[in-house]
């Protein structure tokens, strides 16, 4: 069974930083573009980061310069390391597969910016 386990957010004043982790079963992280998305309360999912199994990045624009996306095979594990957080980060944050995400979503884990 698929299954994805987001962790590491929280409370963060402006400016700040985290880095979340995601620990994915193997029979989806080996060989796939993994992603993290983002939901704000009131909007759609959006996709902020990409990594492809070979390693090649891309970010929204929103996000370029601050987030830094990442991943370790060995242990099944994505990485999302987040600087200079601004508000409109806020969010709860989830990873899945790239281009196309799989049906089974984890928790996510909330990240707040704010003073």
């Amino acid at each position: 069974q698929v299954q994805l386990v987001e962790s590491g957010g929280g409370l963060v004043q402006p400016g700040g930083s985290l880095r979340l982790s995601c620990v994915a079963s193997r029979s989806i992280f080996g060989g796939s573009g993994m992603g993290w998305y983002r939901q704000a309360a009131g909007s759609q999912r959006e996709l902020v980061a990409t990594i492809s199994a070979g390693g090649s990045v891309n970010y929204a624009l929103s996000v370029k310069d601050r987030f830094t996306i990442s991943r370790d095979n060995t242990q099944n594990t994505l990485y999302l390391q987040m600087t200079d957080l601004k508000p409109d980060d806020t969010a709860v944050y989830f990873c899945n597969t790239v281009p196309r995400p799989t049906g089974n979503w984890g928790q996510g884990t909330q990240v707040t910016v704010s003073s």
